[in-house]
């Protein structure tokens, strides 16, 4: 069956909606000229896919681009053979903040839990809102000889953390950390080197949160 072409209308009000979520979100282009309207076009495009990927709320990548450049690093771990290592973080008791304190104040805790974690990274570190309160930290050429280094240096600079949440009014923030590294164990996906750092922040929080661990290597 052929499909019908879209009309006019239509793609006019596609083009309003978009250039409309990108004036709110702070990265709409200039205005349209006839003489540069493909580099016009290709800006709205950019603006789109920025703002697909990346959490409105801290500002990082989310979960779709860090799955993706987690299937990259296997690939790099596997043609070079240098180590990669990823960290699942989770906030302590964040629902407990919400209930207690309100989601404007939980927020609050999210921004500030990202900031102290880009505090730590290298630029070629993945950082990413990987869901709810949890981040993903994808560490590439890391050796196993410093990853629990890191790991305890990401926790110990969110537990150094006093939020604001209003004039003379602050709380503390921990974080509980599992790690693994890439290739340990035979497998070759993101999907199961994720559930491996999964398991270990489970451990991390069962035997008590605020602490970080990291598969045997």
């Amino acid at each position: 069956m052929k499909s019908r072409p879209i009309p006019r209308e239509a793609e006019s009000l596609r083009l309003d909606a978009a250039l409309q979520l990108l004036r709110h979100s702070g990265l709409a282009p200039p205005c349209r000229r006839e003489a540069d309207g493909a580099r016009w076009l290709q800006e709205v495009i950019d603006g789109l896919c920025a703002i697909s990927s990346s959490d409105p709320l801290t500002g990082l990548v989310n979960r779709r681009p860090c799955e993706l450049a987690l299937a990259r690093e296997i690939g790099r771990v596997s043609r070079t053979g240098e180590p990669a290592l990823m960290l699942m973080i989770d906030i302590d008791h964040f629902k407990q903040i919400n209930d207690t304190h309100g989601h404007a104040a939980g927020d609050l805790v999210l921004v500030a839990t990202a900031q102290a974690l880009q505090a730590c990274i290298r630029p070629m570190d993945t950082l990413a809102r990987f869901g709810g309160d949890e981040f993903a930290l994808i560490l590439p050429n890391c050796s196993p000889a410093s990853g629990h280094a890191i790991a305890e240096r990401a926790r110990q600079k969110v537990r150094q953390c006093r939020v604001a949440l209003s004039p003379g009014r602050r709380i503390g923030v921990t974080i509980s950390v599992g790690g693994a590294f890439a290739g340990q164990r035979g497998d070759g996906t993101a999907q199961s080197w994720i559930e491996r750092a999964d398991r270990q922040l489970y451990r991390a929080k069962s035997e008590g949160r605020n602490r970080s661990c990291l598969e045997p290597v």
